[in-house]
């Protein structure tokens, strides 16, 4: 079993013994109150990757296809897995018939196609697969195909990231209305207060059992609440007074006060994600080259994760772009990581001409584990010589001002473990530190014309060693999760994104 499976199993197992086995047919009624980090700053995935707005928008909107306790694309919107062409450039989707959008009308293959075409101009990861796309047309009412300029493996993991379905007659490049497909429709928004989602009685649920995002979708609760909590020592405060159903990303020094609650259970998503640094590479002080491996050599990645995470068993040090056990963990390539070394970042910073400008580091307070590692990270870079900048913001702002390349050096941010390695972020030239460069260009080439495993593997490893040398970003290391859940709620298991389908509310 791969070991993505063996987490999700483990962490299942844990919720089972704290809540109980799910049952087929749950209760329905009552209200899921979930403390969130903060305020998102839009309910439009296509918009930002950013993990708030991906857990409360993947509740309204669906994409074709999503992941499976593997992180194997499944059907969602889909009715398959698509047909393609032996020459890999046509893949042939089917859509399930009697899907529902949260407005009355049907889902057919015109909205579809205009969803997936405003997610090739808008979106991070779309943008980056139109330079492929040669057409996206319907076959019919009830099938889309799409056709490619040359071969790219990971259409259709990618195609589970963002790429949304809603009517096309809402379609804009900044939406005003939030119609999807999913299981909870949108009826009130209050800035900073909260935002509320009601079951959508017309929603038509994809078959199989529950598998990670994939499989049966019930909607037991009447009603799902996000509130924004920034602060997430007032989100544990919250979980403990019975105020909240659900409270995300807390630190781990709760972790014991939580286990000894008699009203909530701490819940731990084991390798939930890994901890960066990413750098500016289009404007600014850090396009410089040098200077970017200096500061890979400066950092220690020990010193940040554990001023983050506290204790060891919550978090691995390791400069893998993939855990151990993951097909592909590799250790090509990995350099300039260890435990600081200021000497040899003043030499780099020497040849690099640096005159003293300041770095820009940008984080929030909103992941309290994203402000710990900067404080550490700013005292490295200054005891090797940088001057450090460390501004810190609500994370609306980080992500709003990250879209800028004018306005930051480095920001700090988490990712998950993708299925599919040429999805990660950073492999996009338009995510937030446009990062290319004709190594780049050339390793993800070879990557998307590979066939077999072995040779995606292959080509993987040179990905892997043209980013630590490119150093479009400091990877610190891997780490679990926190969140904390109300003793009552019965049959939540945690995801990386937490999804609120199939799960009772206290009654």
């Amino acid at each position: 079993m791969k070991l993505a499976s063996l987490l999700a199993a483990g962490a299942a197992a844990l919720l089972l013994a704290m809540t109980g086995p799910a049952v087929a047919e749950g209760h329905k009624g009552g209200v899921l109150t979930i403390a969130t980090v903060g305020e998102p700053p839009t309910l439009d995935q296509m918009l930002t990757p950013t993990d708030l707005v991906g857990t409360i928008s993947q509740h309204i909107f669906e994409t074709l296809y999503t992941f499976d306790a593997e992180w194997q694309p499944k059907p969602l919107l889909a009715a398959a897995m698509p047909s393609i062409s032996e020459d890999g450039l046509t893949y042939k989707i089917p859509l399930r018939q009697g899907v529902a959008f949260h407005d009355g009308s049907a889902m057919t293959s015109a909205d579809v196609v205009a969803s997936l075409q405003r997610w090739l101009k808008i979106n991070s990861k779309g943008k980056q697969v139109a330079q492929v796309v040669d057409s996206i047309a319907a076959d019919g009412d009830n099938a889309v195909t799409i056709k490619l300029k040359s071969r790219y493996s990971p259409l259709v993991a990618t195609l589970s990231q963002a790429s949304i379905i809603m009517p096309a007659t809402k379609i804009a490049d900044t939406l005003s209305e939030f119609v999807g497909t999913g299981p909870y429709k949108l009826k009130e928004r209050k800035p900073d207060q909260y935002i509320q989602l009601v079951r959508f009685e017309g929603y038509k649920s994809p078959d199989g059992e529950p598998s990670n995002y994939a499989g049966k979708r019930e909607t037991l609760a009447d009603e799902l609440r996000f509130v924004p909590v920034p602060d997430a020592n007032t989100r544990v405060e919250g979980l403990l007074a019975g105020q909240y159903d659900f409270a995300d990303s807390l630190p781990f020094s709760a972790y014991d006060r939580i286990a000894a609650s008699d009203k909530a259970a701490p819940v731990v998503m084991p390798s939930s994600g890994w901890v960066s640094l990413n750098m500016n590479m289009k404007e600014g002080l850090l396009t410089n080259k040098d200077l970017r491996n200096a500061v890979q050599v400066a950092l220690n990645p020990t010193d940040m994760m554990m001023a983050a995470f506290a204790d060891e068993k919550f978090y691995k040090v390791d400069g893998a772009y993939y855990p151990e056990g993951f097909f592909w963990h590799t250790e090509a390539g990995v350099a300039r990581y260890g435990e600081g070394d200021p000497a040899a970042a003043a030499e780099l910073m020497k040849k690099a001409g640096y005159d003293g400008t300041p770095i820009r580091l940008l984080t929030s307070r909103q992941y309290e584990f994203h402000y710990k590692m900067a404080e550490v990270a700013k005292a490295y870079l200054e005891a090797a010589g940088f001057k450090v900048d460390l501004q810190v913001t609500d994370w609306a702002t980080l992500t709003t001002r990250r879209a800028d390349p004018k306005q930051w050096d480095i920001f700090i941010t988490h990712s998950n473990f993708p299925g599919d390695p040429t999805t990660l972020n950073t492999i996009s030239d338009s995510y937030p530190g446009w990062y290319t460069s004709e190594a780049k260009t050339k390793a993800v080439a070879t990557y998307l014309a590979a066939v077999t495993p072995d040779e995606k593997k292959k080509a993987w490893e040179t990905i892997q060693t043209t980013l630590y040398d490119d150093a479009p970003l400091f990877k610190a290391g891997n780490f679990n999760a926190l969140s904390g859940l109300a003793k009552g709620v019965n049959g939540y298991v945690p995801h990386y994104w937490p999804t609120f389908w199939n799960v009772e509310a206290r009654q």
